[in-house]
């Protein structure tokens, strides 16, 4: 039995979160040409996973027993998922032409094609990868991934609430979700260096960026304003709104499918967050059509952002980074899944004839989110941030369904 940790009190926890985070970003904004390189290698959000973990690891802190986490997925990742899905801009989906949007969803098709593949070929060779931890529970973890490979660490949050895999099977796919993510991420940043021959080599034509940078100067991103009280007050108020009419409404419909449709509980349709999800993230992709939309031009990814890095460290405080080792071969499950999903990316842009940029973009705005995506367009150039976010948003809408539909995918090809 694992001795209780050295520091138990919740308020202290947090207080240890929020001061790594703080210590990350404030590392990650330094001037030292040391830093500089080495949070190219090992970007902040890496980190994030990792120095909880490593407290955790060394009972310090105890993620399993701490109440962090359970109150930061039940009230902040709603409001999370609902400010970023705030800021959808279908308009500027259009204007980026469909070619972009055929990418990003052919990675998108990848992830959910890939997993289930990468499991039939991985349990074909090496079966007893699937027999770790709790009987049936490898795809549950693994169903995490997904989400966060189409949307981010948010929708990878509400797959472990609605999935429900166990602490150390989760361990052991957070661990793969990051390492091999963030390997793909360092690929393509050596390829943005060779820009010019990827696209070459894809027989598409450069100007084409030259234009969404042209195009980007002309939205409405340039419309940002210093927010107030009231705008702050607006955003936390809208969002915990919608969380509460979303729990509300979850309520009602959990029961009520408990009752007369127990079978669908191998759908996990009675379980009360995937509720919740499913309505906050209808809230949120409708909010975006109305003026609730503007509530971007003050900050609500911003505020968004904060919520989903607490929520990172949560997690995060969850691994048990000694447990990684005992099942390597679920490391080749990840290596697959990313190869079969940069297939799908790569046979796509080089059909279409697309850029480097939209390929890589596309890619990373499914496989690592606002943060990653956004690294890479500003590795392009700094206006062509705003490109990275809008798809990436637009996986944060999708990504918790579709993550859902490759974990029921895998479930199957495991029975």
């Amino acid at each position: 039995m694992k001795p209780e940790a050295l520091i138990t009190n919740d308020a202290v926890v947090t207080a240890i979160l929020f001061a790594l985070l703080l210590f990350i970003f404030e590392l990650s904004k330094s001037h030292n040409s040391f830093l500089k390189s080495f949070f190219k290698i090992f970007p902040a959000i890496l980190l994030c996973y990792f120095l909880p973990g490593i407290l955790n690891t060394l009972g310090i802190i105890s993620g399993e027993n701490s109440g962090v986490y359970p109150f930061v997925s039940k009230y902040l990742l709603p409001a999370c998922l609902f400010l970023f899905t705030l800021s959808l801009d279908i308009e500027m989906l259009k204007k980026l032409g469909v070619k972009a949007l055929i990418v990003f969803l052919a990675g998108t098709f990848g992830v959910i094609i890939g997993g289930p593949l990468a499991v039939l070929i991985v349990n074909f060779i090496h079966p007893e990868t699937f027999q770790f931890g709790p009987p049936n529970e490898v795809w549950r973890g693994l169903g995490t991934i997904a989400g966060s490979w189409i949307g981010g660490g948010a929708n990878q949050t509400a797959l472990k609430e609605i999935l429900q895999p166990s602490a150390y099977v989760f361990s052991q796919s957070v661990a793969v979700d990051v390492l091999v993510a963030e390997s793909l991420l360092a690929i393509l940043l050596v390829g943005v260096a060779n820009a010019a021959k990827m696209d070459k080599w894809l027989k598409a034509d450069g100007q084409i960026v030259e234009e969404m940078k042209q195009k980007v100067a002309n939205l409405s991103y340039g419309q940002q304003r210093i927010p107030e009280f009231h705008d702050y007050l607006k955003m936390i108020s809208v969002a915990f709104i919608f969380t509460g009419i979303a729990y509300f409404l979850s309520d009602i419909i959990t029961p009520f499918v408990k009752q007369n449709y127990p079978d669908l509980n191998r759908f996990s349709l009675t379980s009360s967050f995937f509720w919740v999800v499913f309505f906050i993230t209808i809230f949120g992709i409708i909010a975006s059509k109305t003026r609730l939309r503007n509530l971007e031009t003050v900050g609500a990814s911003k505020i968004g952002s904060l919520f989903l890095y607490f929520l990172v460290a949560s997690i995060g405080m969850q691994m048990d980074l000694l447990a990684i080792a005992e099942n390597k071969w679920l490391f080749l499950v990840g290596i697959i899944w990313i190869l079969i999903h940069i297939s799908f990316v790569v046979l796509v842009s080089k059909i279409l004839r697309t850029p480097f940029f939209i390929l890589a973009v596309g890619s990373q705005a499914n496989i690592g989110g606002a943060a990653s995506a956004s690294v890479v367009a500003g590795a392009f150039h700094p206006s062509l941030v705003p490109i990275g976010v809008v798809f990436s948003v637009l996986g944060y809408a999708v990504g918790t369904y579709g993550g859902y539909l490759t974990a029921l995918l895998m479930q199957w090809v495991l029975s």
